[in-house]
């Protein structure tokens, strides 16, 4: 049996109920791909009933506002989707009259939309005979038929994209864009994959030669970069705290979160005590105290961030000061959000 036709065979049988899989609405479909770039489907599956529910349409999204936006895509990480996706929706709104563009050159036009999403929402909701390449489909790829390119190589990337268009199924390119990424996810897993139970195996280059554990090949490139974060969490007589929101390029741009000191190494209190006044106005002194003993490690795809939150007791009451049930209803980090979760049962 060909492999196009093995692969749509196991996914009739092992394909899961996710609700984006009974829609060909492009404006869910595409959702579904943005919210799963870089995040597994259990995790992203609350989020995209949470947005589908806050917007049903795409003209729901591109009228909210981005505060909303950024706070329901909370602990969803990578927040540059998010903003990405809420601009696409005000441009398909105002300059598409919501619709969504129905070939992959077109959809390409869109920000925050590559090469993936635009083949996956070319495919599955109007049956271009357009290949999916994610990380499920290099894997399966580079596995089947025992290619040790590396897949984040420019070479990789073309050869791969030109293996993929070769072995699709044109005639039922929907279902099988979404079954390849399925095995992927499911069978031809990156740890562990059940090899003795796989359809393929008998055809699998990776698994006579026992390289099924060192496939697919990628190169590193990203260095990364320690810091070492110092949260001042400020609290009048009032029970009021400062949050900045944080502007200019970035992973958490637009997001807010309380006065930040970045050190070079881990900061003890006297260094804290000595450089308050680089990042906080106080009068008539602060009470200064350490918050978590040990750094809260917070790991992103480029950078390690060592955190310590410091709380600040103030003599006097803050001007624009928010409550911390107000600081709450912010978009934040979600080490931030985290910790405004345990301080408000440990500390009132």
């Amino acid at each position: 049996m060909a492999f196009s036709k093995q692969i749509l065979s196991w996914y009739r049988i092992n394909k899961r109920d996710l609700p984006w899989r009974s829609t060909r609405d492009p404006y869910k479909i595409w959702l579904s791909e943005i919210m799963l770039q870089q995040t597994r489907v259990a995790q992203g599956m609350p989020y995209y009933q949470k947005f589908v529910e806050n917007f049903p349409t795409v003209e729901d999204l591109a009228g909210a506002s981005e505060e909303k936006v950024l706070k329901l895509w909370q602990g969803l990480g990578y927040y540059s989707r998010a903003r990405n996706l809420h601009f696409t929706a005000k441009m398909v709104t105002e300059e598409l009259g919501g619709k969504f563009p129905d070939t992959y050159k077109e959809l390409l036009k869109l920000k925050g939309v590559g090469d993936y999403t635009a083949s996956a929402i070319a495919s599955i909701c109007f049956d271009r005979p357009e290949p999916v390449v994610d990380g499920n489909v290099y894997r399966v790829l580079a596995r089947f038929f025992g290619v040790e390119l590396p897949i984040n190589s420019t070479e990789g990337i073309k050869y791969f994209k030109q293996l993929a268009h070769e072995v699709m199924d044109v005639k039922n390119i929907r279902d099988y864009n979404q079954g390849i990424m399925e095995f992927g996810a499911i069978q031809c897993s990156p740890k562990n994959p059940n090899c003795n139970e796989c359809p393929l195996n008998s055809g699998c280059a990776a698994l006579q030669n026992d390289k099924v554990s060192s496939l697919p090949i990628k190169l590193s490139k990203t260095k990364v970069k320690t810091l070492f974060f110092n949260y001042i969490v400020t609290i009048s007589p009032t029970n009021k705290t400062v949050l900045r929101q944080r502007k200019g390029k970035g992973i958490w741009q637009n997001l807010w979160e309380f006065p930040l000191l970045e050190t070079e190494k881990e900061a003890d209190k006297e260094v804290i005590n000595t450089r308050i006044s680089e990042i906080l106005s106080v009068e008539n002194g602060v009470k200064i105290h350490q918050y978590n003993a040990v750094p809260i490690v917070h790991k992103l795809s480029h950078r390690h961030l060592y955190t310590t939150f410091w709380i600040a007791e103030l003599k006097n009451d803050i001007n624009k000061g928010f409550s911390f049930q107000e600081a709450e209803k912010f978009p934040v980090p979600v080490l931030i959000a985290e910790f405004l979760k345990t301080f408000k049962n440990s500390y009132f």
